[in-house]
């Protein structure tokens, strides 16, 4: 797969001065330099490592952090081969590890130790949700119609310099890299998402059968606290997903994309289950809706809204509010169809999805998908996209667009002939069943990665059918997702602004975010609802001599118990875990 654009056989070596990185690919002589007490970055040669460094294999730099206690460099131990996309391999990042530059803790104060511990967790956090993915050899942030028109200089450029900034998701920790392209070889961009690749048989052909996700990293967060757009048009949990197929030295490709409804609105969590969503009044959502579309119209072409919010009860606002501002917009470019999803496949009644696919379906062959044939010769080109979105632009998103995707994937099989005429993907029940986990797979890693547990509804996915055992675990899923959401997202925000670099730790004048006093009431209150809960549970097991007595005493305990609940869910978004780095547009 042609030569690798950058470094895949790499050792670290360290001494107490410095970290060497050296490129152990055939014919290489490059070693990375980094001091770690000036910071400096250097390229030299291998005749620079000394005799006395410690010496483990990496598999490649994710980059560099300052904390507290000063620079950190951030690696990728472990990597595991998702397959080969295009005769290029794609690897997974699974294991990472976080090395300081300075030997000791001895500078600073305990304050300091304690915040550097917190940012050090969450930097790990981050590390630890699944689906950090690399080629050393590939572009993987651009999809195959993006490099298929490309200029020769592009071809020229470096992984790094040529990559899709909206899907690097090392870009803040190797903006130091960046600066110097002579290291470039050594920095890999990342991009966060979920890749599978199958290799797939129908009718005795072998074909390749790709699914790739990748996340913006612009407005990256978790679910309540990130909603909408920001003034720059960039839009909450955006994902675009391609859908590849590789066969005979021909590809074609079908790509999608999702994103939060794009104006200004929030959801902070409040205790509840679920905290009402809320149109900002003061802005011109106007501004940042245009700048959101101009911008989509440039990347994709022609747009279909696909809106999949319910049309009534909390969301219905927004679903008004979204129609509205297309036609404000009056752009021939953007489409706007509404469908409310849980009312029509109420009753597990799955199968009226079917009437979205056949509403759009005239739109959907007039955007055709991109198609090269092995000689290289484009025969068509995708020019026009879907964007869906629910409120999460999870669930409910991700199962329009499995369908959507197979529809697609009907045409291109036939036009490559690999289907016959009249057959139809539905019953080849061997790659039906590759499909539909994969998409569900999809949903999985999108759903950890902005709400913090598995996605919903994947048992549709999985089996084309709604179970009650998936019905169970949408339950169990939704509890996590409460718990989370309230308690433990402001860390998890904290976390992602961190590591993206849209907080930057200041050594010089380092004043701590982190310690925000806490009232008397956060602790007071749950003690005082639980202690009358329990009183109350005990008042009635153990009765008192007269029912009555037993009576006064339950009611008492009881009411105190509702009260103090009652004044809680009042105040509950005092109570929720709230970011404390970045202060996200207040809109409330």
């Amino acid at each position: 797969g042609g030569m690798a654009l950058a470094y895949e056989e790499l050792k670290l070596h360290t001494t107490p001065e410095k970290f060497y990185i050296e490129a152990c690919d055939s014919g290489a002589n490059d070693v990375l330099a980094i001091d770690r007490v000036s910071t400096e970055v250097t390229l030299t040669g291998k005749k620079a490592v000394p005799q006395s460094a410690i010496t483990r294999p990496i598999h490649g730099i994710l980059g560099t952090i300052r904390l507290v206690a000063g620079n950190y460099l951030i690696i990728i131990t472990k990597k595991k081969k998702i397959g080969d996309l295009l005769n290029h391999t794609i690897w997974k990042a699974t294991e990472f590890d976080i090395l300081s530059y300075k030997k000791t803790m001895l500078h600073l104060t305990d304050t300091q130790i304690q915040d550097n511990k917190s940012f050090l967790a969450m930097i790990n956090h981050v590390l630890a949700v699944d689906g950090f993915y690399f080629s050393t050899s590939y572009d993987l942030t651009h999809t195959l119609q993006r490099l298929a028109n490309t200029s020769p200089e592009f071809q020229e450029m470096s992984l790094l310099e040529r990559a899709d900034q909206r899907f690097v998701w090392n870009g803040h920790l190797l903006r130091e890299f960046a600066a110097q392209p002579e290291i470039h070889r050594f920095a890999i961009p990342v991009i966060h998402g979920f890749i599978a690749v199958y290799s797939c048989c129908i009718n005795g052909k072998y074909f390749d059968w790709i699914l790739i996700s990748r996340r913006s990293c612009f407005r990256a967060g978790v679910r309540y606290y990130v909603r909408g757009i920001d003034s720059e048009g960039h839009a909450a949990n955006f994902v675009e997903t391609e859908q590849i197929v590789h066969y005979n030295g021909s590809k074609a490709s079908f790509v999608q994309t999702r994103g939060s409804i794009p104006f200004f609105w929030s959801q902070r969590p409040n205790l509840r289950y679920k905290p009402k969503p809320q149109i900002n009044k003061t802005v011109n959502h106007l501004d940042g809706f245009q700048r959101h579309f101009d911008s989509q119209i440039i990347s994709y072409g022609k747009q279909v809204i696909l809106n999949l919010v319910n049309q009534k009860g909390s969301e219905k606002p927004l679903e008004q509010a979204f129609q509205k501002m297309v036609s404000s917009l009056g752009n021939g470019m953007v489409k706007y169809v509404a469908f409310d999803f849980h009312k029509e496949c109420s009753r597990m009644r799955w199968d009226r999805l079917q009437t979205l696919v056949d509403k759009v379906s005239d739109l959907q062959d007039e955007f055709s998908y991109f198609l090269v044939d092995a000689d290289g010769k484009v025969l068509l080109q995708q020019d026009g996209i879907f964007r869906s979105n629910c409120m999460d632009c999870l669930d409910r998103t991700n199962v329009v667009q499995s369908l959507l995707a197979r529809r697609s994937l009907q045409a291109q099989l036939q036009r490559l002939g690999v289907l016959h005429a009249g057959q139809r993907i539905e019953e080849q029940a061997q790659f039906e069943k590759i499909y539909k986990n994969a998409w569900a797979d999809n949903a999985n890693a999108c759903a950890k990665q902005y709400a913090g547990t598995g996605a919903l509804k994947t048992d549709f996915t999985r089996t084309g059918k709604r179970t009650q055992w998936g019905l169970v675990m949408d339950g169990w899923n939704s509890l996590i997702r409460y718990y989370k959401n309230n308690f433990s997202d402001g860390f998890r925000q904290d976390a992602i602004d961190l590591f993206l670099g849209n907080y930057s730790v200041d050594e010089a004048e380092y004043a701590s975010p982190l310690h925000v006093q806490t009232d008397w009431k956060f602790l007071a209150l749950p003690i005082i609802m639980v202690v009358a809960f329990s009183m109350c549970i005990i008042c009635l097991l153990m009765a008192g001599d007269t029912w009555t007595e037993t009576l006064a005493y339950v009611l008492f305990w009881g009411s105190a118990s509702i009260v103090t609940g009652a004044i809680i869910l009042y105040n509950g978004k005092d109570f929720v875990d709230a970011p404390k780095l970045v202060q996200k547009e207040k809109m409330d």
